[in-house]
């Protein structure tokens, strides 16, 4: 689905590279002795090595991810009032926040958007689009680049990471056991596993972990929430919303690319069974839910 972050996919893909390398290298063992019945000990150390590597990795490439596809232009020395704005705003923002300056960049896009990533909060990247910077007033600029930052300073990334490990996990472990019986009950393997085994995990790994991603766009959601009211606390709460009430005038078909959705303030408005796979909650529920903490 086009709101499923590059996170998610580029999880998805390590996780299957990560698994069809290991059984190629001969590393997976998941039978016991007799090499008749799954060893479940060892299936599970083996699901959350491959489950945390996949979600771990995408994570340490995920700021190198997001410059390559957004063409984002980091301000090491601004060179106008606008840049020199935008780096003083992030960098005191950070300080209220309590964390390491982020890198502050700026991409090239006509949506109205910002997204903030990174493996550590003390290494992070904030960046802006030129449709931001060009349609919002400075105040709600302001409360856009405190979002981002709340962001960090939340440990969204760390934490986005470790639920998906625990995610990926629990894929790998259940796709092998379906694997495991369909090639006993259907295939009729004794010992050993055969090509239906490896067959049938794969695919299952695929439909599980989209069917897993559910629950990591689920706290996806949560978090913008999060985020919305710590950009209150750092920017003012009538700042915030009106910097939604922006981006909802400025919904459009234009979006961040869609592996960089989850990482933006504004994400594609889902309904019904649609909605599961959407990284943002809908603009209007972000902006009743700031009325009542200010009320």
């Amino acid at each position: 689905m086009k709101r499923i972050a590059l996170y998610l996919a580029t999880n998805i893909a390590v996780l299957v590279v990560l698994s069809v390398s290991m059984r190629l290298l001969g590393i997976e063992r998941l039978l016991d002795k007799q090499g008749v019945g799954l060893d479940y000990n060892a299936l599970l150390i083996f699901a959350a090595i491959i489950g945390f590597s996949g979600s771990l990795i995408s994570l340490a490439i995920s700021k190198w991810t997001a410059k390559r596809l957004t063409g984002a232009r980091i301000i090491e020395q601004p060179t106008n009032s606008t840049e020199t704005w935008l780096f003083e705003t992030v960098k005191r923002q950070a300080q209220r926040a309590g964390i390491g300056m982020p890198e502050v960049a700026v991409y090239d896009s006509p949506d109205m958007n910002a997204f903030a990533t990174g493996i550590r909060r003390n290494h992070a990247l904030v960046a802006v689009s030129t449709g931001l910077l060009q349609s919002m007033g400075q105040d709600e600029v302001e409360a856009v680049l405190a979002h981002e930052v709340t962001h960090v300073a939340n440990g969204d990334m760390i934490t986005l990471a470790l639920i998906q490990g625990v995610v990926n996990t629990f894929v790998v472990f259940l796709s092998r056991v379906i694997g495991h019986i369909v090639d006993r009950a259907v295939f009729k393997t004794e010992r050993g596993h055969g090509p239906a085994f490896w067959i049938t995990a794969i695919i299952a790994e695929l439909v599980l972990a989209v069917l897993a991603s559910t629950i990591v766009m689920w706290f996806s959601r949560q978090r913008e929430f999060r985020a919305d009211a710590g950009g209150a606390k750092l920017a003012g709460t009538d700042k915030m919303i009106r910097a939604l009430e922006s981006l909802k005038r400025g919904v459009g078909e234009r979006h961040l690319p869609d592996q960089m959705a989850a990482f933006g303030i504004s994400g594609g408005i889902g309904r019904g069974i649609k909605r599961l796979f959407t990284t943002h909650p809908p603009l209007d529920e972000r902006i009743a839910a700031l009325q009542r903490r200010s009320a």
